[in-house]
């Protein structure tokens, strides 16, 4: 038995293989079909994209930049900040909020996907069974970070008016006024910078489309059914010898 499995196949069996276009045809044939059955008996979940359109203003964020590689460390900072605030718990309690019978756990384990470039438009998926509830599901979390990352920009814009005023002097009064104002406002802040703009770019009417095409179906089941005939006829279709 182990030397059957351990034995390499013949160069006749790999010719007579490669040569084989009937079966190339069948398994492809039988491949495609099974595949086109996996999709309609268990079908893919269906997914929404909603889109949001995030601007760094990098030339008044960074105006002291000197190389690319100084801007492009700060983009690539501000835009992680901005990418623990959409996955964050504040901002998924406020999609479970929105959309009845959706948890954090499921949301941010199985439903929602994120895709997004540095500067420019980030894309919102969220995934489900029932294509209207993954587009509220999606422009709900499209709606949620929009409305934090605003927050969060008020915040900072707000720390760095009180620090200007700090700065330029004031009475003993007012500088304990300002000190207590920033100390709170630090506590509420998100740490993204000021100059960040967001805005919805689609949020009703989203597109939906299943999470797997059906084209990836066939691929799958075609390379499965080529990747079977060639092993059984490499193990058994061998001549007798």
């Amino acid at each position: 038995m182990k030397k059957w499995l351990l034995k390499p196949p013949s160069p006749q069996d790999v010719t007579r293989l490669l040569l084989a276009y009937r079966l190339w045809l069948v398994s492809a044939a039988l491949g495609a079909l099974l595949g086109v059955l996996a999709f309609l008996v268990i079908p893919p979940a269906y997914r929404a994209q909603a889109t949001v359109v995030v601007d760094h203003n990098l030339e008044q964020a960074r105006p002291d930049a000197q190389t690319d590689r100084d801007l492009f460390k700060y983009l690539s900072r501000e835009t992680s900040k901005l990418v623990e605030v959409a996955w964050s718990d504040a901002t998924l309690q406020t999609v479970a909020g929105l959309v009845p019978g959706t948890n954090i756990t499921d949301l941010r384990n199985k439903k929602l996907h994120l895709s997004q470039p540095s500067d420019g438009a980030w894309h919102f998926y969220a995934d489900d069974s029932d294509p209207a509830r993954a587009g509220q599901i999606a422009a709900a979390w499209a709606k949620a970070f929009t409305g934090m990352v605003q927050q969060g920009v008020a915040t900072a814009m707000g720390i760095d008016a009180d620090r200007s005023r700090l700065n330029a002097g004031v009475d003993p009064d007012e500088k304990a006024s300002l000190e207590a104002e920033i100390q709170k406002l630090e506590s509420q802040s998100l740490g993204i910078s000021p100059y960040v703009q967001v805005s919805l770019s689609q949020s009703t009417q989203l597109p939906v489309e299943r999470a797997v095409s059906l084209g990836t179906y066939l691929l799958v089941g075609v390379a499965a059914g080529f990747v079977l005939a060639a092993c059984g006829v490499l193990l058994f279709g061998g001549e007798k010898r």
